[in-house]
């Protein structure tokens, strides 16, 4: 029995997909080894790091790729956006702002 979980718990260690890294990390890996290559220490890193996490194309492959589609608002968000527009309106004017907002 102790053979058995023995070469269980190995055969997990061994596994690769059980360490992949996130996107985030990938980019962290990324960020933090342009930061060593430039030799930056301190705040100097510090901001380093911050802009190159922050970066929408701070890898090859993601300045490649297509920019993600909007999604169209769900309904819901729709009211959310027109409820805070109409702040200030009342009655008809209230009713008639809605009605046009929804219909976008």
């Amino acid at each position: 029995m102790r053979k058995v979980i023995l070469l269980g718990a190995l055969a997990l260690a061994m596994s690769g997909s059980a360490f992949a890294l996130t996107p985030q990390q990938q980019l962290m890996g990324t960020c933090n080894a342009q930061a060593k290559a430039a030799n930056k220490t301190g705040e100097a890193r510090k901001a380093f790091m911050k802009s190159c996490l922050s970066a929408k194309t701070a890898t090859p492959m993601a300045a490649s790729a297509p920019a993600p589609a909007a999604k169209p608002l769900t309904q819901q968000d729709k009211m959310k956006v027109c409820n805070k527009n109409a702040a200030g309106k009342k009655g008809d004017e209230r009713k008639a702002f809605m009605k046009s907002c929804l219909s976008k």
